[in-house]
């Protein structure tokens, strides 16, 4: 007796290990395929497009910000290095880089591009680590898939940081996008926000010192630059980079955004392949150029940012990148056809709105994208329930003839 209810208690807990570890084999399976028999019935609609395929192409679209990532910020080092008479990085970074027989040459791409390496790649492990920690345990708590859109949370959140924040609040910052952004609210498809802009406010809002300032964005000891954003309110209204560097990228501030090309890149990848909005971006930069233009029109002797031309806001922060790869968030944003160019007008406004009007938070993309996150559903229904009022007009003058 005691034996069979033994092997029954063991046969029970493996039986719960396997129900709780399902999701997490079936992600590891289908990571690069996705299984299942193909409908071939008339009135079923075929697509190769399904979220696999999607996130790939997000992913493919987000490389040349990456490979940004590894150039500048090792540009942004050596530049800083060579400007304070200093041989080596410190620390690890230095050593290994010692070790490898690689200088501190910004001229040399190499040099450039495997130091931004040894500041991105810690960052980026720390949180797939984590947040797929929290992916996979509450997958395995609710019995859902696990989904491979947490590897484009991740990328996206590690593409927006600077390069020497540390790495636990690398983990406090995904732990609250996944957990707070996500999870709480039903996990994949049911979030109304962006995860990787939860976490990237929560780190604001919670650590302001090692997220502003003027020596977070370069880290070498006794160096201090700020961002060009950073620099425009001062009353003489004078950047240290030219509207060119500006435009690759070729400036300080978080590792991924600085660079405008490369998100026009991932831009015209995200448009081909169907994945990314272009009625979205197209509202984010006409909402931008607008209140910009307005701005420039009305003027305001006491604050330099009114005359912040459309050109400047457009390749200056974050303003690019948060318009490509953010906004047109498939989950947070509007889906309503016309609703995508109302939401885009809306965040692009806001952004200039917080930019001139707030100089001391001179970055705005983050809230404007949020905040428009927040209206979306309502927009989506204004323009659905007028579509519906549409149609039943129509059918009554119909059923009247």
């Amino acid at each position: 007796m005691s034996e069979d209810s033994g092997k029954s208690g063991s046969q029970t807990n493996k039986g719960e290990t396997r129900r709780l570890l399902g999701p997490l084999y079936e992600a590891v399976d289908t990571f690069l395929h996705t299984p299942g028999t193909v409908t071939r019935g008339a009135p079923h609609v075929r697509d190769a497009m399904d979220m696999k395929r999607m996130m790939v192409t997000v992913i493919v679209a987000l490389i040349p910000a990456v490979v940004m990532a590894f150039y500048n910020t090792g540009l942004q080092i050596n530049l800083a290095l060579q400007q304070l008479n200093i041989e080596h990085a410190s620390g690890w970074r230095g050593a290994l880089l010692t070790l490898l027989g690689v200088g501190h040459d910004p001229n040399r791409m190499l040099d450039n591009m495997l130091l931004g390496a040894l500041y991105f790649l810690p960052v980026y492990i720390v949180t797939v680590v984590t947040g797929g920690f929290w992916e996979v345990l509450f997958a395995s708590v609710r019995q859902h898939a696990i989904s491979e859109g947490f590897l484009v949370t991740s990328l996206l959140f590690a593409l927006i940081l600077p390069p020497d924040i540390p790495l636990w609040q690398v983990m406090l910052g995904i732990s609250f996008g996944v957990v707070i952004g996500k999870e709480i609210f039903g996990g994949v498809g049911m979030n109304i926000l962006n995860p990787a802009l939860v976490g990237r406010s929560f780190l604001f809002f919670s650590y302001p010192r090692e997220m502003t300032g003027n020596s977070i964005w370069v880290p070498v000891d006794g160096y201090s630059r700020a961002t060009p954003l950073a620099e425009l309110p001062a009353p003489e209204l004078e950047l240290s980079v030219s509207w060119q560097d500006a435009f690759f990228g070729f400036m300080p501030g978080s590792m991924g955004e600085t660079s405008t090309l490369a998100c026009l890149i991932g831009a015209l990848i995200l448009i081909v392949s169907r994945v990314g909005s272009w009625r979205i971006m197209t509202g984010v930069v006409l909402g931008m150029v607008g209140l910009s233009l307005l701005f420039n029109y009305v003027g305001n002797p006491s604050n330099p940012m009114f005359q912040l031309t459309p050109q400047w806001h457009l390749v200056l922060g974050g303003f690019a990148f948060g318009t490509v790869y953010m906004a047109t968030d498939p989950v947070s944003a509007a889906h309503s056809l016309p609703g995508q160019y109302v939401y885009g007008f809306l965040v692009g406004a806001l952004t200039v709105l917080v930019r001139v009007i707030n100089p001391g938070f001179p970055e705005g993309i983050m809230l404007a994208i949020l905040f428009g996150n927040v209206f979306a559903p309502t927009i989506d229904r204004l323009f659905v329930s007028r579509h519906i009022r549409k149609r039943l007009r129509r059918q009554t003058v119909d059923a009247e003839k």
